[in-house]
């Protein structure tokens, strides 16, 4: 693994606590692993922390202050890294993923935040909550547009999608909303700025039968699996199960399309949605 980076601790509130972390800990004298045992947490953990891909828990705070005899200082700082437009579930993991250097993402019952149009978000966020206030809705939406601004980097993050075929066959939000969609989705991979693979219904049974599987890597902190439900989730970072979540991952682009054929059935289903819309 690549060696600590230096961060700017005024970039966020996790770079600020990340990088007096590590300073302290190094002064102390404790490599992560060591600062891990004491806290009951793993040291993978601790140089998330430090590398500003995880947030510092409430609970973890004061015992990070009573080892390090930092005075209150995590305890009194650590809610200011908890501020997050997105669902307490799901910040830390969009916080992560803002910070990664390659995405790698299953999704078999939906396209995939990072590659939604603004209408196909709205359409989900609605399903998601149908008695909800508009304003809510749109500035659920607005987040999740906002996340999408991580593909305005020509190269970084890499995002490599496996999207099930059923993701595409469910006209969400109608048919005009889902040839729109679909376009962009191809017009996405026609730039080389992600690759998109279809898992087909005739690859039959398949390794993540059981639900979504998104990874997460980093340039200088190890990488995380993400693990999501109905308003749950979980980043683990156990290097035993990320990987076995990458094996699963690499199974599923086994079975999936290859990308030129992906694009082709992208293109395909889009027309037909089209012309179904415009008969």
């Amino acid at each position: 693994m690549p060696g600590p980076k230096d961060l700017d601790p005024s970039s966020s509130p996790r770079a600020l606590l990340g990088a007096e972390l590590r300073h302290v800990r190094e002064r102390k004298g404790l490599s992560q692993e060591a600062l891990g045992m004491r806290l009951f947490v793993s040291g993978t953990f601790i140089g998330q922390l430090e590398a500003g891909t995880r947030r510092l828990r409430p609970d973890l705070a004061p015992m990070l202050d009573e080892v390090l005899g930092t005075d209150g200082f995590f305890a009194r700082n650590c809610h200011a890294s908890h501020k997050s437009r997105y669902p307490e579930h799901f910040a830390e993991a969009a916080e992560a993923e803002a910070e990664a250097t390659a995405i790698r993402e299953y999704a078999p019952l939906l396209i995939p935040g990072l590659l939604q149009t603004d209408a196909y978000a709205r359409a989900v966020n609605r399903a998601f909550d149908p008695t909800a206030p508009e304003a809510v809705i749109e500035d659920w939406v607005e987040g999740r547009m906002a996340r999408t601004r991580l593909l305005d980097h020509p190269t970084r993050p890499l995002l490599w999608a496996v999207l099930d075929e059923a993701a595409l066959r469910r006209p969400t939000g109608g048919r005009a909303v889902m040839a729109d969609a679909l376009r962009h989705l191809a017009s996405l991979a026609r730039r080389n700025r992600v690759i998109v693979q279809v898992l087909p219904f005739e690859s039959g049974a398949h390794a993540a039968m059981e639900g979504p599987v998104k990874l997460m890597e980093f340039e200088a902190a190890p990488p995380l699996a993400y693990f999501e439900g109905i308003r749950t989730g979980r980043l683990e970072d156990d290097p035993a199960t990320v990987a076995q979540v990458r094996f699963t991952y690499q199974l599923l682009t086994a079975c999936a399309l290859a990308p030129a054929q992906s694009l082709a059935l992208l293109d395909a289903l889009a027309q037909d949605y089209s012309y179904e819309e415009h008969p």
